[in-house]
Formats: C-alpha cells, sequence, structure tokens
C-alpha cells in the first residue's frame, strides 16, 4: 500500500469510530493478547494526535509533490543565456516543512559541478553557520534566485533575474517559511524590491508575503571579510529569535 493510501485508510478509520462514538480504543499487546494489564488505551486525545501526524504527513507528501512538479517544468531550462555555460541546473535542495529558508545569488563552480546548492568553501562556511543556530542542513531548505551558475561568479543580470526568479518564488510560497535568511545582495535587493545595500539592510526584520526576512552577508563575502562574521552571527540571532530557537550564551 502507498504512503497516501495508507494516511487515507487511517483517516477513514478514525471517522467510523467516532461515528460509532468509539472513545477509547484498546491496543493488545502482541504477545499477551489476554493480560489486560497490558493493554493500551487511546483516548480522544490519541485520536486527535494521530489525526494531526497524519495532516502533517499529507502536507509533507503535498509540498515534496510540488517541489517535485516546480523542478519538473523548469525542466533542462534554456530559458535565458546561463544555459550555455552550466554543467547542471541547482534547483535547490533541503525539508520541504522547513521553517527556516536560506537563498543565495547562484551556483558557483562546486555547486555547478555537483548540482546542489552551497558544496563548495562558502558551503561549508554556510553549514557551520546552520550547526551555530542549533540546526542540521536537513532542517532547512537552500535555494539561489538563479539556477544556473553565472560566468566566473559573476552576479546574475537583472534579465537572468527576472526570467528565473518566478522558479525562487514558488519554491518560498510551497514552503512558506516563517523565516528566511537572505544571503548577500542579489536575494536581498531582489525580495525587497531594493537597491540598498546589505549593510543597511540587515541588523532589520523585514517581510516578504508570510514571512519574516533578515538579510546577512554571503558566506563567499565572510570567507573574504572574516572581521564580519560578528555582524552576520547578529543576524543569525534575530533569526532564531523568530523561530524560538535558543541562543547559547557567551562563554
Amino acid at each position: 500500500m502507498e504512503e497516501k493510501d495508507f494516511l487515507k485508510a487511517i483517516k477513514e478509520y478514525i471517522g467510523a469510530l467516532e461515528e460509532l462514538g468509539v472513545s477509547f480504543i484498546y491496543l493488545p499487546d502482541e504477545l499477551k493478547i489476554a493480560e489486560e494489564s497490558k493493554r493500551e488505551i487511546i483516548n480522544r486525545e490519541k485520536i486527535e494526535e494521530l489525526r494531526e501526524k497524519v495532516k502533517k504527513l499529507e502536507k509533507k507528501i503535498d509540498k515534496e509533490k510540488l517541489l517535485k512538479n516546480l523542478r519538473e517544468e523548469l525542466g533542462n531550462c534554456k530559458r535565458c543565456k546561463l544555459h550555455a555555460g552550466r554543467n547542471n541546473i541547482v534547483f535547490g535542495e533541503g525539508n520541504p516543512e522547513a521553517k527556516l529558508m536560506f537563498v543565495g545569488e547562484g551556483p558557483g563552480r562546486d555547486e555547478d559541478i555537483q548540482g546542489r546548492p552551497f558544496v563548495g568553501r562558502a558551503g561549508k562556511l554556510l553549514d557551520k553557520m546552520i550547526a551555530a543556530m542549533g540546526l542540521k542542513r536537513e532542517d532547512v531548505y537552500i535555494a539561489n534566485v538563479v539556477k544556473c551558475r553565472p560566468p566566473n561568479n559573476r552576479n546574475p543580470e537583472p534579465d537572468e533575474v527576472a526570467i528565473c526568479s518566478p522558479f525562487l518564488i514558488k519554491q518560498i510560497e510551497i514552503i512558506d517559511p516563517a523565516v528566511i535568511i537572505c544571503l548577500g545582495a542579489v536575494s536581498a535587493q531582489f525580495l525587497l524590491n531594493t537597491k540598498i545595500n546589505v549593510s543597511k539592510l540587515r541588523g532589520i526584520v523585514h517581510k516578504y508575503k508570510r514571512s519574516n526576512l533578515i538579510v546577512t552577508y554571503h558566506p563567499a563575502y565572510l570567507l573574504r571579510n572574516p572581521s564580519q562574521k560578528k555582524n552576520a552571527w547578529e543576524d543569525l540571532q534575530m533569526a532564531m529569535k523568530l523561530l524560538g530557537l535558543k541562543i547559547p550564551k557567551k562563554k
């Protein structure tokens, strides 16, 4: 039985029980069915708990399907000139149920080779930033404004952003994160529709549709300018507060 059919069967079973006025179910021990002392009772609270779990699983399955469909829509994209120099499209990856989403500008050399976002030196630093927040890479979702590597890692040009960015917008709509962290000027200026530089955009909680939006420096910039890591950590702490994450005390 497929997972979707299994979930449907559980929902129908719970509904039938409620219609019959059943308020609890005996679940016998697998080895000693007759032993009353070893039977668990599931009351209405347990039924509701099960119902919520089913809803969450259905929601996750729906998001995974929507992201898969979006990737199929992107296809072997040749909508803009960036396709000519790429090895792989870098769609994005992570938890479709993520409360936190990172948005960069575009793939670099390592990302283009592997077809995954943030896997080079900057990606390793991003992993450390995520870990510092008390999270794992698989807890978040990571994407870029453009899905193909710009030549020599230059910034995406306006026409490239205009053509590719609708896929990022759809990714954000599907994931519906509580917080978006923009890594660098390209993503921040695009999502906030501004030309203000990062130094003036950071330190503020912005809004993008239903999400709170934090701006910080791109990990590649931090590698070149390590003195800005302190400011970047302050930005991450802003996001942590919004997400209800515990901020470690200074040693």
